[in-house]
């Protein structure tokens, strides 16, 4: 089920992305996650997030700041079961168009938004951590 977060999930939520950023980003240290834990979590008190429960439990959630995407998180145990796509397509289903940006290096990610319709407009770093991303979208 998909519905929008609730003030009292943010812990879990916050867990979640820490979790899922440390699994899927090994190309970054660990250590850089933690220490954006707490913005993270002051930044998802002014997004919309949606979250996808199973068994009452969260196990993904999408961020959303206006048309931008600032992250799809699915816990690595329920990935590549189209828990990603939905969540993405409960955000098109009112969105005429969509952003994101995605690291080079995240290739299953990146395979991922291409084949949802996403189109890589330009390249760019990051420079908190100095890794290449693409910015992606989708209309």
């Amino acid at each position: 089920m998909i519905r929008k977060m609730n003030p009292e999930d943010l812990q879990n939520v916050v867990e979640l992305w820490l979790r899922v950023n440390i699994a899927n980003h090994r190309f970054i240290k660990r250590e850089y996650w933690l220490k954006q834990a707490a913005a993270v979590e002051e930044a998802m008190r002014d997004a919309d997030i949606y979250v996808y429960e199973e068994n009452q439990k969260i196990i993904a959630f999408v961020g959303l700041i206006d048309q931008y995407i600032a992250g799809i998180f699915v816990s690595n145990s329920k990935q590549s079961k189209g828990i990603g796509k939905a969540l993405l397509e409960h955000i098109k289903a009112s969105s005429p168009t969509l952003s994101l940006k995605v690291y080079q290096k995240n290739e299953g990610a990146l395979r991922f938004y291409q084949r949802e319709g996403f189109k890589i407009v330009s390249e760019g770093l990051d420079e908190d951590n100095n890794e290449k991303d693409f910015l992606m979208t989708w209309k």
